[in-house]
C-alpha cells in the first residue's frame, strides 16, 4: 500500500511577501479579494516593510497613533503595492545605473619609460624582470617600467537590465535572527524553512517524538550557490581585489547549504538529506526525491525547499549576455516607448523579451497519510507524482527539447488514472514555467496544446506566477506550488496581468490564458500540474492534488470513524497555525535558529545489533536485520 505524501505546512518569502497563510498568493490576487482579507494582507506587508508597527495589541504609525486596517490601506496601501512584486532594482542591492567594474588601461607612452614611486612592501612578487627598482629610502622605491604599466581603474557602468523580483521593500531577512556572515540565500533559507515549520501548527518536537529519528528527510538546494560577498562571490574576488579570503566564504557558498542549515540549525535532524539541482526545475527535483521516499516508506516526514538570492551584478551580467533577460532596450523597442515599465518586464505568453531575475525562498513540509491522521495535521494538498525527463541530444544547452512532452504526458496520464478523466478535462489547471521568453511562449504552449488534444481538454486554465514575482531559478517551481495552494484555498486562478493579450504565435486554442483572475469557486480545481523547464534539458512536471481530493482519498482508506477522530485532532492544530499566522502578520516571526544548542552527546550513543539510540530522541533507529537481496544471498 503506497503512502500518500501530504503537504501539512508551507512557508517562505518572495517578492509577493510571506508564503505561509497564503499571503504571498493573496498579494497576487489582491484586486479580487474580499475587503477583510485584502486589508489584512496589506497590513502584514506594511509591518514587514517597516511602514507601520504592531505594539500593545494594535497597529501604530511612527508617532504611536493607533491605525485600523482601513487606515493602513488608505495611508500605506499604495506604498505596499509599489514596494512588492517585480520592480526596479533598488539601491540596497546596487545601483543599476552605476554598477561597479574595473576598466583596463596602460599607463605610459610606448617610446618613453614610465617612472613612479611606491612603497617597498607594495612591490609585486616577483618583481617584473624589465622593471628597474631604485631605493629612495627605507620605505619607498622608484620604479622605471620601460614598456609602461597595465592597470585597472575602478569604473561604473549602466546595466542593460534594471528590474528584478525583490523581497518587499524595507524588509531585511537577516534581521530576523543572528545572521552574522551568512550569505543572503542562507538567510532566506533559514527564515523560509522556519516559516514553513511553524505554519504546520504542531510543535516540531511532537513530530520528532512520533517517528524514528532517521524517518525525517530534508531535500533543499539552490542553483547559483551563494555568490554574494559572504559566499563564493567574496571567495572568488577577495584576492583579486587585494583582500583576504574569509574562513566562512568557502563552506557557506556550497549549494547544499539550504539543506544543511535546515538540518543543523532548525530541525536538528539526523535523517536522510540531499541537495539536488536541476537548473530552474530544482525545487521539483528535490520534491520528487521526498515524494518517492514517502511513497516507498523510507521516510515519514520531509522538508523540501530551495532558496535563491541571485540579484547580483555578476549574475545579471551573465544571464543578460546570454540574451536571456528582458533588457531596457528590448522592452522599449517592444512597447514603442522611450521608457520601459519596470513592473511589466515579465510577460509570460505575451509579447515579451526575456525573463526577469528574482530572489525567493520556498519550503514545504510533507507527511505520509498515516502520520497526518495520527497527529491531526492540516491538509493543504498532496503530491502524487513528480516526473523528470531529459531532452536527449541537444544543439544548444539552453534550448528546449522533447523531455517536457514526456513529463507533461506522464503527469496528465497519471492524474487521469487517479482522479478520473472528467476531473482532468474539467477541473485541472497548469502552473506554467512561463519564463517570459519568446521561445518559451511558443514551445511550452505547443506542449500544452498537444497534451490537451490527446486528452480531450478544450479550455485548460494556465497561470504563470513569474509574471508577479519573476524567475527565482531554483525556487521557481516552489513558487508555482505555493500559488497553487492558494488557488485550492480561494478558488481564484491568478491572471497574467502584465500582458495586454496573448501573443499571436502562442498555441492558445485549447488553453485559457487570462489577463484577469479567473474565479473557479463554483467549479473547484482538483489537480494542478506544475511544469518546469531548466537549462541543460532539466524538465519536471508534478501533480498537485487539492485538499478536498485528498480528504476523499483518506475517507476511502480509513473510513468515516477514523476521519471524524482525525478532524477532532485537527481543530487544535489549525488553531495553532492560525495563531502563528496572526503573530507573523504583526511582525513576530520568532524565527527558529538553534546555534550551538541541543548538541548530541556522542558519548551517550548506544548501539546494539538491531538498533541505535541517540540521546534527546524519543525513539531509536532500527538497523537492518534482513537483506533486501535475501533471495540472492550466498
Amino acid at each position: 500500500m503506497s503512502r500518500l505524501p501530504i503537504i501539512v505546512g508551507f512557508g517562505g518569502f518572495s517578492a509577493a511577501g510571506r508564503s505561509s497563510g497564503h499571503h504571498a498568493y493573496r498579494r497576487m490576487v489582491i484586486e479580487s479579494l474580499p475587503e477583510q482579507e485584502r486589508q489584512e494582507t496589506l497590513a502584514g506587508l506594511a509591518v514587514m516593510m517597516g511602514l507601520v508597527k504592531y505594539e500593545g495589541d494594535q497597529y501604530q504609525d511612527e508617532s504611536g497613533n493607533t491605525l485600523s486596517l482601513a487606515q493602513i490601506e488608505s495611508k500605506h496601501g499604495a506604498a505596499v503595492l509599489d514596494g512588492t512584486l517585480i520592480r526596479r532594482i533598488e539601491k540596497t542591492f546596487f545601483d543599476v545605473d552605476a554598477a561597479h567594474w574595473q576598466k583596463n588601461a596602460v599607463l605610459g607612452a610606448n617610446d618613453q619609460p614610465l617612472v613612479f614611486d611606491m612603497r617597498r612592501r607594495d612591490l609585486p612578487e616577483p618583481v617584473p624582470a624589465n622593471w628597474l627598482v631604485k631605493d629612495l629610502d627605507d620605505d619607498r622605491v622608484q620604479v622605471t617600467a620601460p614598456n609602461g604599466l597595465e592597470v585597472k581603474f575602478d569604473s561604473y557602468r549602466e546595466l542593460p537590465v534594471k528590474s528584478a523580483g525583490q523581497l518587499p521593500r524595507g524588509f531585511n531577512p537577516g534581521s530576523l535572527y543572528n545572521s552574522h556572515y551568512h550569505p543572503r540565500a542562507l538567510q532566506l533559507a533559514v527564515i523560509g524553512a522556519s516559516d514553513a515549520i511553524q505554519s504546520v501548527g504542531i510543535e516540531w518536537q511532537t513530530i520528532m517524538d512520533a517517528v524514528n529519528p532517521d524517518q525525517v528527510t530534508v531535500y533543499a538546494s539552490n542553483v547559483m550557490s551563494q555568490m554574494d560577498e559572504n559566499g563564493f562571490g567574496g571567495l572568488l574576488k577577495s584576492r583579486l581585489k587585494g583582500g583576504r579570503v574569509g574562513s566562512k566564504q568557502c563552506p557557506l557558498g556550497l549549494n547544499t547549504m539550504p539543506a544543511d542549515f535546515v538540518n543543523a540549525y532548525i530541525l536538528g535532524s539526523v535523517g536522510h538529506t540531499g541537495a539536488i539541482t536541476g537548473a530552474c526545475a530544482s525545487f521539483l527535483y528535490n520534491l520528487r526525491a521526498a515524494v518517492e521516499d514517502i511513497i516507498a516508506g523510507k521516510c515519514r516526514v520531509a522538508v523540501v525547499g530551495t532558496a535563491e538570492a541571485p540579484i547580483l551584478p555578476e549574475i545579471i551580467d551573465g544571464y543578460a549576455t546570454m540574451g536571456a533577460l528582458a533588457s531596457e532596450e528590448k522592452l522599449r523597442k517592444l512597447d514603442g516607448t522611450e521608457e520601459a515599465d519596470p513592473r511589466r518586464t515579465s510577460r509570460p505568453f505575451g509579447e515579451n523579451a526575456g525573463f526577469t531575475m528574482a530572489e525567493a525562498s520556498q519550503y514545504i513540509v510533507l507527511m505520509d497519510d498515516a502520520l497526518v491522521m495520527e497527529l491531526g495535521a492540516d491538509i493543504h494538498g498532496a503530491v502524487s507524482d513528480v516526473f523528470i525527463n531529459a531532452d536527449g541530444f541537444k544543439k544548444s544547452i539552453s534550448a528546449p527539447g522533447p523531455g517536457n512532452y514526456i513529463t507533461m504526458a506522464k503527469a496528465v496520464a497519471a492524474a487521469r488514472a487517479l482522479v478520473g478523466e472528467e476531473a482532468v478535462r474539467e477541473r485541472s489547471m497548469i502552473q506554467a514555467h512561463g519564463s517570459s521568453t519568446p521561445q518559451n511562449r511558443v514551445t511550452e504552449s505547443h506542449i500544452f496544446d498537444q497534451i490537451a488534444q490527446t486528452f480531450g481538454i478544450t479550455q485548460w486554465p494556465v497561470s504563470a506566477v513569474k509574471a508577479y514575482v519573476g524567475h527565482s531559478l531554483a525556487a521557481a517551481s516552489g513558487e508555482q506550488l505555493i500559488s497553487s495552494l492558494g488557488v485550492f484555498k480561494y478558488g481564484l486562478i491568478p491572471g497574467i496581468k502584465t500582458i495586454d493579450k496573448v501573443a499571436d504565435d502562442v498555441f492558445a486554442e485549447r488553453l485559457q490564458i487570462s489577463i484577469k483572475d479567473v474565479d473557479r469557486r463554483s467549479s473547484p480545481i482538483d489537480v494542478a500540474f506544475l511544469n518546469s523547464k531548466g537549462f541543460g534539458g532539466n524538465n519536471a512536471t508534478a501533480n498537485l492534488l487539492a485538499p478536498h481530493v485528498v480528504a476523499s482519498m483518506l475517507s476511502r482508506r480509513y473510513g468515516a470513524d477514523a476521519v471524524a477522530a482525525y478532524q477532532e485532532r485537527r481543530a487544535a492544530v489549525v488553531a495553532n497555525a492560525n495563531d502563528y499566522d496572526q503573530q507573523a502578520l504583526k511582525g513576530n516571526f520568532d524565527t527558529i535558529y538553534h546555534f550551538g544548542k541541543n548538541l548530541v552527546d556522542e558519548s551517550q550513543i548506544t548501539i546494539s545489533q538491531s538498533k541505535i539510540t541517540l540521546p534527546g530522541f524519543a525513539q531509536s533507529i532500527d538497523l537492518p536485520v534482513t537483506s533486501r537481496f535475501e533471495d540472492m544471498a550466498p
